[in-house]
């Protein structure tokens, strides 16, 4: 068996859903070797989610963000109101969307639906770098 662990760097970047399944597949570069396993991935952030959702369409990031920013609106009367009007309903869409995701891998490859990405959901206006715990678990090739 094969077990690889290792910490993704994502950029800072602006409110939103992000794909990311490109920068995932480049960190590991080890799923190459994995004939039948599992990736997981787990966000190390309280006011960011992931996701996996169609990757074809810009139109579905945005309508997926305006749809977070409706069932979450930043004019809530919140308590928890310290770190700015955009915190508390960031952490209201981490707690609905998840921060992990478990993915087969096959023959090598994330095993994907035809039109599915991983998304890095932003719900911060000023974001910072995320960092993603990765855990590769598999029989080699």
């Amino acid at each position: 068996m094969l077990w690889i662990q290792r910490t993704i760097e994502l950029p800072a970047v602006a409110r939103g859903c992000h794909l990311i399944t490109s920068d995932v597949v480049r960190a590991i570069p080890e799923l190459d070797s994995v004939h039948i396993g599992l990736l997981h991935l787990f966000l190390m952030h309280t006011s960011a989610s992931l996701s996996i959702n169609e990757n074809a369409d810009p139109d579905v990031r945005r309508d997926l963000a305006t749809a977070l920013d409706h069932i979450a609106p930043e004019d809530l009367p919140y308590t928890h109101t310290l770190e700015g009007p955009d915190d508390m309903p960031a952490h209201v869409k981490t707690s609905l969307m998840g921060v992990s995701l478990t993915i087969p891998v096959r023959a090598g490859r994330l095993a994907l639906g035809t039109w599915q990405g991983i998304y890095l959901c932003e719900h911060r206006n000023h974001a910072m770098r995320r960092r993603i715990l990765a855990t590769l678990f598999g029989q080699p090739r």
